[in-house]
C-alpha cells in the first residue's frame, strides 16, 4: 500500500494469487479456505518483497495479459500495454478487408515479447507472420509465446534501423518502436524506468524519429502496392510522424487514437 495505494496494492494482490497459485477473485470474495503450504508461503513473500521493491508485477509472475492472453514476459521484453491491442485491432481490420486466397503478409518489426504478432496470428487464420527483433533474448521469449499460443511466426534477428536486404514482399507492416524521448524519463513512472529495456523505449531528443523514417523506407522498399504500415507512435508526435511518412512517399496517412482517447496510431498505404 506506501508505494501503490490500496486500489492497485489490492489489484496486483488478487492478480498474484489467481496467477500464481490459482486463487481465484472468486475464491477470496468467497472466502474460500486455501492452505498454503511451506514452499507457497517462501515464494509469496519473495514475490511480496519484489513488489515492494518497485519491480513490476509482470516481471515477478513471468506473465503479461494482452488481447484476451497470457504472455511471457522478462525484463529483456516491454511488458505489452492496453493501448497497443489497438494497433492489433486496426492490423486485423485491414488484413479481413484485403483478404487473400493464398494468405497475406505481415511482418512485426520490433516484436519484444512477440504479443502484437501472436495476437494478430491467432484473431486471423491463415496469416504468413515474421517478426524481427535485434534482442535474441527477446526473440527467445516471442517464440515460446508463439508456441504457447499454437501459432507459426518465422522469427529473425534483424536490426531495423539497418537497410533491408529482406527479399520477401508483404502486405502490411506492423511496428510499436521506441518512441519515448529522453527528456520525457521525469514524466514516467520509476518501476518502469528502473525495470524496463532502455532500448525498447527511449530515442534521443534530436532524433526522436529514427524508427519511424527506417520504417517509411522499409515501407517503400517492401510493401506490396496497396499495403499498408501501421505503427504506434508517441502521442506528442503523431503529426510528426505522419508528414514523415508523406514525405517518404506513402499515402492515405492518417492518425487515429488509442483506447484512452489519444493520439497514437499512424496507418499509411503504398500506392497501386
Amino acid at each position: 500500500m506506501p508505494r501503490y495505494g490500496r486500489r492497485e496494492a489490492q489489484t496486483i494482490a488478487l492478480m498474484v494469487l489467481e496467477d500464481v497459485f490459482g486463487v481465484s477473485v472468486v475464491d477470496v470474495y468467497a472466502d474460500k479456505v486455501r492452505h498454503f503450504s511451506e514452499e507457497e508461503i517462501k515464494r509469496l513473500e519473495n514475490i511480496s518483497l519484489r513488489l515492494q521493491a518497485g519491480e513490476p508485477l509482470q516481471y515477478v509472475t513471468g506473465r503479461a495479459r494482452f488481447d484476451g492472453l497470457s504472455f511471457s514476459v522478462t525484463p529483456a521484453t516491454l511488458i505489452p500495454r492496453p493501448e497497443t491491442e489497438g494497433l492489433v485491432d486496426l492490423a486485423t481490420a485491414f488484413v479481413r478487408q484485403n483478404a487473400l486466397p493464398e494468405g497475406l503478409r505481415v511482418l512485426d518489426a520490433g516484436t519484444g515479447s512477440g504479443c502484437i504478432a501472436v495476437a494478430l496470428a491467432r484473431r486471423c487464420q491463415g496469416l504468413q507472420v515474421e517478426a524481427w527483433d535485434l534482442s535474441v533474448a527477446a526473440l527467445e521469449v516471442a517464440a515460446d509465446n508463439a508456441r504457447r499460443h499454437g501459432v507459426e511466426v518465422d522469427f529473425k534477428c534483424r536490426d531495423m534501423l539497418l537497410p533491408s536486404d529482406a527479399t520477401t514482399s508483404f502486405n502490411l507492416i506492423v511496428s510499436n518502436p521506441p518512441y519515448v524521448r529522453e527528456s520525457e524519463k521525469g514524466e514516467m513512472e520509476a518501476h518502469v524506468l528502473d525495470h524496463e529495456p532502455a532500448t525498447a523505449l527511449f530515442v534521443p531528443d534530436d532524433d526522436a524519429l529514427r524508427f519511424y523514417r527506417a520504417l517509411a523506407r522499409l515501407a517503400v522498399d517492401s510493401l506490396r502496392p496497396g499495403g499498408a504500415l501501421m505503427v504506434e507512435a508517441n502521442t506528442a508526435l503523431t503529426t510528426e510522424t505522419a508528414a514523415l511518412f508523406e514525405t517518404a512517399g506513402l499515402t492515405d496517412v492518417a492518425v487515429s487514437d488509442d483506447c484512452f482517447g489519444r493520439p497514437r496510431f499512424v496507418v499509411a498505404r503504398k500506392r497501386f
